[in-house]
């Protein structure tokens, strides 16, 4: 019997337990491994997809929140259209032809006066009376020296009558014939001398009577009863020939050039709102160097309110002009001139500098800068600047 195999029995079984324990560890410590490995490469799977995810996102966002902060500005697209091309002018109002009405005669004491302000009168109306007593008597003594002259001539007749009858008996001579003939003549003479004489104090006397030059209305009145008038008292009346009226309305020099006769003109008295058609009859053909504006005058018919020496204004027609027309707040001003704030494609602001034209109730004409295609900024260009993006509302406008 072999007493030793129960001890390498037991050595035999201790080394088989001591295997399995490391084995069971290295199993463990594989298995920990693996989990840590895949915990790490989950870690980094799930960072790579974040990061890729926050990628695609920032810009969006960015590019979300930007298009939010940008501002927001009307806009509008004016085209081109038939505008009537209007110049407004004021002036005053006066008497187309003003005519001053003096005393033409010697003059003298106005015993009565005809007329007042504001009445109608015709050619040749006496407006005025002068005493005329000393010259009506002075008009009798030539009268009386006519029929003096007169009676000498018909007995300066008889005389060569009788002396040519007797001339061919020989009692007359020649001589005396002649003589008697020279007589008649004188006397002759002598009746035209007084009758011319007396023409011309009927003449002054005519003359003391202050007339009217032609119909038309009465403007002023300077002359009472009593006063004592010449030829240097001045003008004691004044009359508007035919009635007729005239603005006299101050323009540039610039619009004078687009002006001519005939063209028509609406004006409105200051204060009121009714409106009298007229038109241009004359244009000054001067330009005051002081303030560089000429004259054109615009006949108007009389009313009371178009008195002479009031106020008023004139829309005057030149023309139309095919033109962009924009509201009034779309066209600004600085030192520079008119502008207007434009976006282009892109959305950015710019700055174009206009020629404005007419102005009328409906909008501003642009005369040069724009072609009418354009998206122009209706009321908030003075909240933006050139070079900044805004985002455009088109504007529906009324034409």
């Amino acid at each position: 019997m072999n007493f030793e195999s129960p001890k390498w029995g037991r050595g035999a079984l201790d080394v088989t337990v001591v295997d399995e324990d490391a084995q069971r560890r290295r199993r463990r410590n594989v298995i920990i491994a693996l989990a840590v490995v895949a915990i790490v490469v989950l870690l980094l799977a799930m960072m790579m997809l974040r990061g890729g995810s926050s990628k695609k996102a920032g810009p969006a966002a960015k590019a979300g929140t930007s298009q939010q902060d940008l501002p927001s500005v009307s806009v509008v697209v004016p085209g081109r259209q038939q505008v009537v091309r209007t110049i407004s002018a004021t002036g005053s109002i006066a008497a187309r032809h003003d005519l001053p009405v003096g005393v033409t005669g010697e003059g003298g004491q106005v015993v009565r006066v005809l007329v007042d302000r504001g009445q109608w009168v015709r050619a040749g109306q006496t407006l005025a009376v002068i005493e005329r007593s000393v010259q009506s008597q002075q008009a009798q003594q030539l009268a009386a020296q006519i029929e003096v002259a007169r009676a000498d001539a018909r007995l300066a007749q008889s005389n060569l009558e009788r002396a040519q009858a007797l001339v061919s008996r020989g009692f007359i001579s020649k001589a005396d014939l002649d003589q008697k003939r020279a007589t008649r003549d004188a006397a002759a003479a002598r009746v035209r001398v007084a009758q011319a004489t007396l023409g011309e104090t009927r003449a002054r006397i005519g003359r003391l009577d202050i007339r009217a030059p032609a119909s038309g209305l009465v403007l002023d009145r300077t002359v009472e009863v009593g006063q004592v008038v010449g030829p240097g008292s001045g003008a004691l009346f004044r009359i508007a020939d035919g009635g007729q009226m005239e603005l006299r309305a101050k323009l540039a020099q610039q619009d004078l050039e687009r002006l001519s006769v005939g063209v028509p003109a609406t004006v409105i008295p200051v204060g009121s709102t009714r409106t009298y058609q007229g038109q241009i009859w004359q244009i000054s053909p001067i330009i005051d160097p002081q303030n560089r504006q000429g004259e054109a005058r615009i006949a108007v018919p009389y009313t009371l309110e178009l008195r002479p020496g009031g106020f008023a204004t004139a829309q005057i027609t030149a023309g139309s002009v095919d033109a962009p027309l924009l509201p009034d707040s779309a066209v600004l001003n600085d030192d520079n001139g008119s502008y207007v704030y434009l976006v282009l494609p892109d959305n950015k602001i710019q700055r174009r500098n206009v020629k404005v034209g007419s102005v009328t109730d409906k909008g501003v004409a642009i005369a040069e800068g724009l072609a009418g295609n354009e998206r122009v900024v209706l009321s908030a260009g003075a909240f933006v600047n050139p070079g900044d993006k805004v985002r455009p509302k088109l504007a529906v406008t009324p034409r």
